[in-house]
């Protein structure tokens, strides 16, 4: 009986069996090499052929396997851990195009790199299926731990060096108050499942404040994590630092996981009995989506300008997990949250392989200014960098409009017609800066700068990024019910 279920557990975890295994690939055969590196496209589709294997096994494990648990109910396969896990594979296979272009990421250590970026999908898998605090620890730091080495290792010898350091002392230090509020947790509760933690909750919100104390702790570690203000700080740093690729990476596949596990913590409905961390989180969404916004404003710097932009989307965000936090029906709120993640990376993902597509070399920085004249020299690549640039605004028919829409209408359904206000009115205030690349590109001459190699995989993901952000607005309707119906 024993090893059936251990062999039923191992089947379910089969996608993240799969990229370790394959991971080890490439570095096995440098080392049978002689430590000489493989031919790059090789190493680029065995890891491309690890992420689409992981995803077969995605949908084959939640038909199987749906809302069953794994190891000792650790772990659990349900709508949220498919669709959040398919966004960081998704990502991840777009963001592995891109290092293989970039001049950051394609030297003699690419093995190297396609081994920890697949071990940190591996982590973000385990952190979206994960109903047990321990085992979300153990996913927050797996993910965390080879980001830390993949920034470290770009060939740009001073930014990247000084973003992994940030990005390390302070990841650190929020693993340290997340794990600090698990421990209160489990000295209240007795447990670190998170179900048993809902199961209690109404007990202890009233009577325990080392209980309220310990899951405030847990929230603040996940507010980092997401870069709410005022844990964002390492934000613009780190994403300018980084190779662009990782940089596409973090701002997308991280994000959409750790929101993930920041929906399960809202199971708990620790919101509806704390009228204190309820409008303590309202305040932090606000003023999330006021600092990014102001502060992309008044950058120059391509990359800094998405890294504020990435700041006041989780604000947006952070508005759907609250809805989730308070409503008796979860799965509008949930799927909101979600349509709203695969919206963001699709035109994220976009926004910066743009970017590298415009990188010369390693230490290359790409200015806003640099866009003078790229409409004409490049019409298809800046036509698809509009497309990214008003769905980030939320203009229709591009689906982060419709990603917007849901997660106001959810606040607006719950009675949180302040946070949908002010939602409202820093959407409008970030047009300006969205539409900024736009009016450089075509309305002004220049000679803009970019890659003297052709960077074909970087178009590709361009290109299917771009179309997919119109085709999922022309019929965000019958996605949205998809993912409320699976959630």
């Amino acid at each position: 009986m024993n090893s059936e279920v251990a062999l039923l557990d191992i089947l379910k975890v089969s996608p993240m069996i799969v990229l370790f295994l394959v991971s080890l690939i490439p570095i096995t055969v440098k080392v049978l090499r002689g430590n000489v590196e493989q031919a790059p496209m090789a190493t680029l589709i065995q890891g491309l052929g690890g992420i689409i294997a992981a995803i077969v096994l995605m949908f084959f494990v939640h038909e199987v396997f749906m809302g069953l648990p794994a190891f000792s109910n650790a772990l659990v396969f349900d709508g949220v851990t498919k669709w959040m896990g398919l966004i960081a594979l998704f990502a991840a296979g777009g963001s592995l195009l891109l290092m293989y272009d970039n001049a950051a990421t394609n030297g003699s250590q690419f093995s190297e790199l396609m081994f920890l970026t697949l071990n940190c999908v591996v982590g973000m898998l385990i952190l979206a299926s994960a109903v047990d605090l321990l085992m979300v620890f153990i996913g927050l730091e797996i993910m965390s731990l080879s980001l830390y080495l993949m920034i470290g290792m770009s060939h740009e010898q001073k930014l990247s060096k000084e973003a992994a350091i940030k990005y390390f002392i302070l990841g650190s230090f929020a693993s340290a108050i997340f794990l600090y509020g698990v421990a209160l947790l489990f000295g209240t509760v007795g447990s670190t499942y998170i179900p048993d933690v809902v199961a209690k909750t109404g007990d202890l919100i009233d009577t325990s404040r080392v209980f309220v104390f310990g899951i405030s702790m847990v929230i603040l570690g996940f507010c980092f994590k997401v870069s709410i203000v005022p844990f964002h700080m390492w934000t613009p740093d780190v994403y300018q630092g980084s190779p662009t690729p990782h940089t596409a990476f973090m701002a997308t596949a991280v994000k959409a996981v750790s929101f993930a596990a920041f929906l399960r913590i809202m199971e708990t409905k620790i919101l509806i009995g704390s009228e204190n961390l309820l409008d303590f989180l309202q305040w932090l969404a606000v003023i999330t989506m006021i600092v990014g916004n102001v502060a992309a404003i008044m950058q120059n710097n391509f990359k800094r300008m998405l890294a504020y932009s990435s700041v006041a989307h989780s604000g947006y965000i952070l508005v759907g997990v609250i809805t989730t936090g308070v409503s008796d029906d979860v799965n509008f709120g949930a799927a909101s949250v979600v349509f709203y993640l695969v919206a963001y990376a699709l035109m994220t993902l976009g926004a910066f392989a743009v970017v590298a597509l415009m990188e010369r070399t390693e230490g290359t920085i790409v200015n806003i200014d640099d866009l003078a004249g790229y409409a004409k020299k490049r019409p298809g690549m800046a036509l698809c960098l509009t497309m990214f640039m008003l769905s980030l605004a939320g203009i229709p028919p591009m689906v982060g409009f419709f990603g917007k829409f849901y997660i106001f209408t959810g606040a607006i359904g719950q009675g949180l017609i302040w946070l949908a206000v002010w939602g409202v009115l820093n959407s409008v205030i970030s047009v300006y800066y969205y539409l900024r690349p736009i009016v450089v590109m075509y309305m002004k001459e220049g000679d803009p700068i970019e890659a003297s190699t052709p960077m074909n995989a970087t178009r590709v993901a361009i290109i299917v990024s771009a179309v997919m952000v119109v085709f999922l607005g022309l019929v965000s309707g019958p996605i949205f019910e998809i993912f409320e119906k699976a959630l």
